[in-house]
């Protein structure tokens, strides 16, 4: 063997001990990950996500996967001629558009995470939160102020909802069974109406309703940056408050915050942002010391 080999295999045996007690910390734990729309674009990284989610699972991490998909559910609608509109970030949900998202969701994205996730090497079982009714959904509303009048008036999104109660035997039971659950963010109401849920949304409230060790949302962005452009690795509510009261936090990022700060209040140690598109980056938060993305705790 030449010193270079044995340097290379050392740097992996090194690797490795550097993850044991990282490993040892969250044997038994659960994790919850939201999969990002634009996060699933390039096959190539979908299968070291699915590589990453079968070895969490290996080492004896309970993984629970969310996964988004509005990059898809737009193009299907673009290709079915339906128009669609967005208010603070979520799409307008008619009658129409609510069984397209399904479809796309619940269908096509959904089928394909399981498959990657098996030829990984792993299992998983595809569901959505109408199956086993695990989650009851309830109508999201949001307002808007007339800029001239001041008025608010309230906006009618249709069929997008929030979870309004999870009942988590259904992840149990995958779970315990020596399988990863992998989530189609979809609900029913109480009214038995189908509702599409954010997919950071529905993440955030299975990890509070499992009691998730860790959150992590798996986007096409490096995490949350100060206004230099550097990477901000630790944060709390307070300082995620002074971020949005000087615009540092702005856009698609805050309703994010809003998830991370929401699980981290309801018991879930940390919830991180941190990009998907790096090859095997959820690993490198898990197991090295310096991380990859912007950890929120209490």
């Amino acid at each position: 063997m030449s010193p270079s080999d044995t340097a290379r295999l050392l740097a992996k045996a090194e690797t490795l001990t550097e993850a044991l007690p990282y490993i040892q910390r969250y044997v038994g734990q659960t994790f919850v990950i939201k999969y990002g729309g634009h996060a699933m674009g390039d096959p190539a990284l979908a299968m070291d996500f699915a590589e990453d989610v079968v070895l969490l699972k290996a080492v004896g991490i309970n993984p629970i996967v969310v996964h988004g998909g509005g990059p898809q559910i737009g193009a299907m609608l673009k290709k079915l001629g339906v128009e669609s509109s967005f208010v603070d970030g979520l799409r307008v949900t008619d009658a129409e558009t609510a069984k397209i998202a399904e479809m796309v969701l619940s269908g096509a994205i959904n089928k394909e995470i399981v498959s990657w996730i098996a030829k990984a090497g792993g299992k998983a079982v595809g569901i959505s939160g109408k199956d086993g009714g695990f989650v009851t959904a309830e109508k999201v509303t949001r307002t808007t102020r007339d800029p001239e009048s001041h008025i608010e008036r309230a906006i009618d999104l249709g069929f997008v909802g929030e979870p309004s109660a999870i009942d988590r035997s259904v992840l149990d039971t995958i779970s315990n069974a020596g399988m990863i659950p992998v989530v189609a963010p979809i609900g029913v109401g109480a009214d038995g109406d189908t509702y599409n849920i954010n997919a950071d949304t529905m993440a955030g409230a299975i990890a509070a309703a499992v009691g998730a060790k860790r959150l992590f949302l798996l986007t096409d962005v490096v995490g949350v940056l100060d206004k230099a452009g550097k990477l901000l690795t630790d944060l709390d509510p307070t300082k995620i408050a002074a971020l949005k009261a000087d615009g540092t936090a702005t856009g698609g990022m805050l309703p994010k915050l809003d998830t991370c700060i929401a699980a981290v209040e309801a018991g879930v140690e940390g919830a991180v942002i941190l990009d998907g598109r790096v090859p095997h980056g959820m690993l490198l938060e898990i197991f090295t010391a310096q991380g990859a993305g912007t950890l929120v705790h209490s």
